[in-house]
């Protein structure tokens, strides 16, 4: 059964679901968003816990912003994952989540067993800026719809809109978490210190486009595992959940991850779930991994 707390760190309060038993999973979200759309994606890893944490501003969270770096987040992110007591974690990071994440591994690589980045940049930039009319929404919580309906492109051509229907974000949070990683430079997290990295991307993704994953593999080789999904844009996660979740599964099994995309039934997805997850709980303490990059929204 889910639990929720707030946990003080530092200046920073940070509201914290805990679900489930076994090897722990951290879940970051987007940036400005909550944690909510990813908690189905938690329901597919019956043998993982997963702790869900929301970013500064966020739902329950709190704490500055102003003069806050991508530092100060992973920071946040360590304090919780010490304050419940942690052994070393697996971190997923969509978005610009994976930027914390990989900031984290990179400041406290002794907490990371392996960075998963879902729809992830940093190095190649969409093709134009975020609309004016995001950045002048009001500061108040948006669904992934109206997020859209203001510019937010953050969906295939190929997606059902319906899909952003459990997304809620704070666009002023939004501005404000990418603005923390401006004056970061970016070796400081790039590479998410020595952690093996599995990068996730949609083929439709102009927000964090899959040139960027292709990059950091291309640099740090063998490390990076990457996985191309098409019909799928920058919200890669909830468009097309199941090869996301076979992907995740592989990469903490300690399996080589099938770099192809291929339709599952949701039998065989559930049989690979057990099999990887359950029945096989040695590969999880020693499984081998290799590594991926990172995104702006």
């Amino acid at each position: 059964m889910a639990q929720t707390q707030t946990i003080g760190v530092g200046a920073a309060s940070l509201e914290c679901t805990v679900n489930g038993s076994g090897d722990p999973l951290v879940v970051l979200a987007n940036a400005g968003c909550s944690t909510r759309y990813l908690q189905r994606l938690g329901e597919r890893f019956p043998g993982l816990q997963i702790i869900a944490i929301n970013m500064r501003g966020v739902g329950d969270s709190r704490g500055p912003l102003d003069n806050a770096t991508l530092h100060d987040l992973a920071a946040d992110v360590a304090g919780v994952l010490e304050a419940l007591q942690c052994r070393p974690v697996h971190i997923l990071g969509h978005a610009f989540g994976n930027r914390i994440a990989r900031c984290l591994a990179a400041d406290r690589p002794a907490m990371v067993r392996g960075v998963i980045l879902i729809a992830a940049g940093g190095l190649i930039g969409p093709p134009t800026p975020l609309g004016s009319g995001f950045r002048d929404a009001p500061p108040t919580k948006l669904t992934g719809l109206e997020c859209v309906a203001l510019g937010a492109r953050w969906l295939s051509p190929a997606s059902d809109p319906s899909v952003l229907t459990s997304v809620e974000c704070w666009p002023q949070v939004h501005i404000a978490h990418l603005t923390t990683s401006q004056g970061v430079p970016r070796d400081e997290w790039w590479t998410g210190g020595n952690a093996p990295l599995l990068v996730i991307q949609g083929l439709d993704d102009i927000v964090a486009p899959p040139a960027n994953g292709h990059a950091l593999r291309d640099q740090l080789g063998e490390r990076v595992q990457v996985v191309d999904i098409p019909r799928a844009g920058h919200f890669v996660i909830v468009e097309q959940p199941d090869p996301v979740a076979a992907a995740v599964t592989e990469f903490i099994g300690g399996t080589r991850v099938n770099s192809q995309w291929r339709e599952f039934s949701s039998a065989k997805f559930g049989d690979q779930i057990h099999r990887l997850l359950v029945t096989r709980p040695r590969l999880i303490s020693r499984g081998s991994h290799h590594h991926a990059q990172g995104s702006l929204p």
